[in-house]
């Protein structure tokens, strides 16, 4: 019997399939991720010191109260649905191409009842636009 030492095979372990299923799941996290924004500058709105503006024939007041309730020259919609907003916008224009819209928004008014009073009015093509201000002290 010839027991000889077979020489042995040194065993290799390949890294490159490894690598590359490390990498796709580091670009499925990074594209899944949403990032949180948060703003470390702190605001303070304005005051208006300018003068007012000479009222238009064409004018038309939109009003939004503390509870976001809307207010369309003085007349309260019933809801404040995008698509009643502009309809009661509509009516109230009485056929005017651009008037000038004035939005009277209370300082407490949430930011969406004041976006929604925008978007609404973009979706009739009204381009004129102004917010309502306190003069400074």
């Amino acid at each position: 019997m010839n027991f000889r030492n077979s020489a042995r095979e040194d065993i290799e372990l390949n890294l490159t399939p490894l690598i590359d299923v490390v990498f796709l799941l580091l670009i499925f996290f990074m594209v899944s991720t949403t990032f949180d924004r948060q703003s470390e500058i702190a605001i303070a709105l304005p005051e208006s010191s300018s003068e007012p503006v000479a009222e238009k024939k064409d004018e038309l007041v939109i009003t939004i109260d503390a509870k976001g309730r809307y207010f369309v020259n003085q007349e309260e919609v019933v809801s404040s649905r995008i698509d009643i907003l502009r309809s009661a916008i509509f009516t109230a224009a009485k056929g005017a191409e651009q008037p000038q819209v004035i939005i009277h928004a209370d300082r407490q008014t949430p930011h969406q009842a004041v976006i929604g009073a925008m978007d609404a009015l973009r979706q009739l093509g009204f381009n004129h636009l102004t917010f309502a201000t306190l003069k400074a002290q």
